[in-house]
């Protein structure tokens, strides 16, 4: 049986002076297990991360007794936004039914950096009473350049005007992450960009040794490069924020003995982890591109670049005057697609041609861009006859092959026979117009047969089935717009809406990650699972996706009659889904026990709400 070895108390760690604009960390120390830990409002600061939360402890065997020391470490970033001395109110936690308080201190914010000292402020609550003493700041768990890196890849560092380039933005690393998001967006000047096809919330993973090291790797951003003017070009570097977990060491007293290590390999005695904020960015790369060789350049080459096959195709080569023709012209292969410029067929004068429809179905991925291009011409002959539609050339450069390539397409002929609108049946044809008849004769055939005769003194007009039909449309309109702004109003309250779908979208989300978890597939059942979970609470409690936090998450629930203890338990499910994905251990076993932990949650608080 393990005994803790100290009496419960608060330590506050922060520093006592700032300056404007100079972002801090504000921690409180708990050395026992608590619950309900409640922070103070920070009046006067403005709160840039947090709660983060970490948690240690050791255990020492004198004389076959084991005592257990425990630290759980609550870290608040903090940014001091004007001049002046601000208190930072007590924060509290229950420990064995009994709420310890720590004590409000001064953080003085001075104008500028001068003058601003590293001493910190501590206070400890022991048993409800307070007593102050110092205590040195303590040190956040650091992850280095090895255990934490995003690297760049470029497809080739030299290239043409026009030849397409592949980046590949690759994360490596040796620890748990999660929360992954894009803080610095790169600066391509001088090309044109496309992000690729497979760039979604999915990463894909791998494992690769650098160095002798082995990482976990995970492609976050992939893009496709199509330089515009050669030289030099410099692209920026991209960063990337994300949270990271870092286990903190057993006590030294320990040392590293293995008898120690299987002995207390139990969940009381377990290792610790702390959640820190790691930013990361690439370094900045220099791609050289060159100029088009002047050499056998054709004299039709309007700028494309890479390995492609050119078409001219007519639906038909027989028709009638007056009846529609479409001609395709049709560029695929690989390359720069997007900036081509299609060749320009020329008609005969005795067709009426349309503007073409030019239709791209181009995919961007990791071999570069590669696809179809076509424009479709709509002609309509308006005089019978054969006629021929010149042959057309396509010219692109093949960088693989650094030569010209000029393709040619065949003439087509199309033979036109008279149609039964054609010009000769009475009309007069004037070009691009429509045909003008002339009549044969101005004299009408007086009207035979069986008249229908009616009174001249009735009218429909002011009678009684004109006055109920009117009333009748009056009707109907008044019950159509009362139906309209009912539906409005409803389509407008999207908190109603949000909240009467969230449970069958949930359910939805529920059962593609239970089909990914037979198909043993980790980064779809992830990814489901933490939308459901989001997207669940977003929905039911009517908060913007963007807006929505882990912290945001408990309190609305909380405020909606949620009990603390289901509040926790969804906000650590949400935690574990995010860590989940890079943590080590039985992966076919994590995702069972998530799922289970994520379909039993939402089930509760639905029921609660």
């Amino acid at each position: 049986m393990a005994t803790l070895a100290q009496t419960p108390s608060i330590k506050v760690n922060s520093k006592q002076q700032v300056s404007v604009g100079e972002q801090f960390k504000v921690a409180f120390e708990v050395n026992a297990d608590g619950s309900n830990f409640k922070a103070p409002s920070f009046e006067g600061f403005t709160r840039v991360g947090g709660p983060f939360t970490a948690t240690s402890s050791s255990v020492q065997m004198v004389n076959g007794s084991v005592t257990r020391t425990v630290s759980n470490t609550y870290s608040y970033m903090l940014r001091a936004e004007k001049e002046g001395e601000f208190t930072i109110g007590e924060a509290s936690v229950t420990v064995d039914g009994n709420v310890l308080k720590s004590e409000p201190f001064t953080v003085t914010v001075l104008a500028d950096a001068s003058g601003v000292g590293n001493t910190t402020q501590g206070s400890t609550a022991q048993g409800g009473n307070s007593g102050g003493q110092r205590q040195q700041n303590t040190t956040d768990p650091q992850i280095n350049g090895q255990d934490l890196f995003l690297k760049v890849i470029p497809s080739k560092r030299s290239a043409y005007v026009g030849e397409p380039v592949v980046l590949t933005y690759k994360l490596y690393t040796r620890v748990p992450v999660s929360q992954l998001s894009i803080s610095k967006m790169p600066a391509y000047g001088g090309f044109w960009m496309k992000e690729c096809g497979d760039n979604s919330n999915t990463l894909h993973q791998s494992s690769e040794t650098v160095n002798g090291i082995e990482y976990t790797t995970a492609e976050v951003k992939k893009v496709v490069l199509i330089p515009q003017k050669t030289g030099k070009l410099t692209i920026e570097p991209m960063g990337l924020e994300c949270l990271a977990q870092v286990v903190t060491q057993r006590n030294s007293q320990l040392g590293n003995d293995p008898f120690f290590d299987a002995f207390f390999n139990d969940p009381f005695f377990s290792r610790s982890y702390s959640t820190v904020q790691k930013n990361v960015e690439t370094s900045a790369i220099t791609m050289e591109v060159k100029s088009l060789p002047e050499d056998g350049k054709p004299d039709g080459f309007a700028g494309a670049v890479g390995d492609y096959k050119f078409s001219v195709n007519i639906d038909k080569d027989e028709t009638s005057t007056n009846e529609a023709l479409t001609l395709t012209v049709t560029v695929s292969g690989s390359g720069n697609l997007e900036l081509v410029n299609m060749p320009t067929p020329v008609f005969p004068p005795d067709f009426e041609v349309y503007d073409p429809k030019v239709t791209s179905n181009v995919e961007a991925s990791g071999q570069g861009m590669k696809g179809t291009r076509k424009a479709e011409y709509l002609i309509i002959p308006r005089h019978a006859g054969d006629f021929s539609i010149a042959p057309m050339t396509f010219s692109y450069f093949n960088p693989a092959k650094q030569q010209y390539v000029t393709l040619n397409s065949q003439q087509l002929n199309v033979q036109v026979s008279k149609g039964s609108g054609d010009v000769d049946d009475g009309g007069v044809y004037i070009p691009n117009q429509e045909n003008v008849k002339v009549l044969g004769s101005d004299i009408r055939h007086i009207k035979t047969g069986a008249a229908r005769l009616k009174p001249t003194d009735q009218h429909f007009f002011a009678s009684i089935l004109y006055f109920a039909l009117i009333l009748g449309l009056l009707v109907v309109f008044l019950v159509a717009l009362f139906l309209v702004n009912k539906r409005r109003q409803f389509k407008q309250d999207t908190v109603l809406v949000r909240n009467k779908r969230a449970t069958k979208v949930a359910k939805g989300r529920l059962k593609n990650a239970h089909k990914f978890l037979k198909e043993q597939d980790q980064n779809h059942f992830y990814e489901e699972m933490s939308q459901a979970l989001w997207g669940y609470i977003s929905d039911k409690l009517g908060i913007e996706r963007s807006v929505l936090s882990m912290d945001t998450a408990k309190e609305a629930m909380m405020q909606k009659g949620v009990d603390e203890t289901l509040a926790n338990e969804f906000v650590e499910t949400l935690d574990a889904c995010e860590f989940a994905r890079f943590a080590p251990g039985d992966a076919a076993s994590k995702m069972e026990g998530l799922y289970n932990k994520g379909l039993d949650v939402i089930m509760k608080v639905e029921k609660t709400i």
